[in-house]
C-alpha cells in the first residue's frame, strides 16, 4: 500500500494525457473496421 503514496499528480495527469493521445493515434492509424464508425475496437459512431 506504500507504493500508492509515491504516485504524484503530475504522473497521473501525464498518464491520462498519454492514454488520450494513444486512443486518438489508434483512431487515426487503424482502418475504420477496427477503429472508426462501427469499429469493433473503438466505435466512434454516436449512440442513437
Amino acid at each position: 500500500m506504500d507504493w500508492i503514496s509515491t504516485i504524484t499528480f503530475d504522473q497521473l495527469a501525464y498518464s491520462i494525457l498519454m492514454l488520450g493521445l494513444i486512443r486518438e493515434g489508434m483512431v487515426f492509424a487503424l482502418p475504420d473496421t477496427i477503429a472508426g464508425p462501427g469499429g469493433w475496437l473503438i466505435d466512434t459512431q454516436p449512440e442513437d
